[in-house]
């Protein structure tokens, strides 16, 4: 039986070495713009539509108006994913009222494991304030393409349900509009991450 303490690949050491050495700008690999808004035809973000805990259908435009961090995931991961979920989570108590013009969304890319259920369940042991999505597989590719977010299953067992997904692991900043501002790192402190959001969502008059 699988459990979530799960053993580690060597690209998903690679994928949280990457993030540690601090990528919260903009990721070369992906080509995503930077301030200057370089790279735009490969700006994060688009269309999708995905499925949550009660079975409600959400697309990317649903949480318009709130600015949106986007992070794809899922339930088993042994140290990114709840590391940066921690950090959302702290980041949100952080910024107190000003949290509520924030809208955090996880996307499991592990629709056979992760339910609309369980991975509703796994964000809220976080924070309840974070959204969790998941989909059919196509779904949950479609969505992945247009965030230009990697992953692969790699096997660590014989079992079927004996691997772990190797993934990029940077958060999407999405403005109310839903357009791309900036990726950010899940290694950060929810301070500093609460520092980044602060002067972008209660601008200075």
């Amino acid at each position: 039986m699988s459990t979530r303490k799960l053993p580690v690949s060597w690209i998903a050491i690679g994928t949280a070495l990457a993030v540690m050495l601090g990528a919260t700008g903009a990721w070369i690999a992906l080509r995503a713009p930077t301030a200057d808004g370089v790279a735009a035809a490969a700006v994060p973000g688009g269309p999708f539509a995905l499925v949550d805990g009660t079975g409600r259908t959400v697309t990317d435009k649903t949480y318009r108006g709130r600015w949106e961090l986007v992070f794809f995931g899922y339930s088993f991961c042994p140290d990114l994913c709840p590391m940066t979920l921690g950090v959302v989570a702290d980041a949100l108590d952080r910024l107190g009222p000003l949290a509520a013009k924030v809208q955090p969304i996880f996307v499991t890319l592990d629709p056979k494991r992760d339910t609309p259920a369980v991975v509703t369940d796994y964000v809220a042991s976080f924070d309840k304030r974070i959204v969790g999505l998941s989909g059919s597989p196509e779904a949950i590719a479609a969505a992945a393409a247009q965030f230009r977010v990697q992953y692969e299953a790699v096997k660590t067992g014989d079992a079927a349900d004996d691997y772990v997904i190797d993934h990029t692991g940077f958060i999407y900043l999405m403005n109310p509009d839903g357009r791309f501002v900036r990726v950010l790192a899940g290694n950060i402190s929810g301070g500093e991450m609460a520092d980044k959001l602060r002067p972008l969502i209660a601008p200075a008059s």
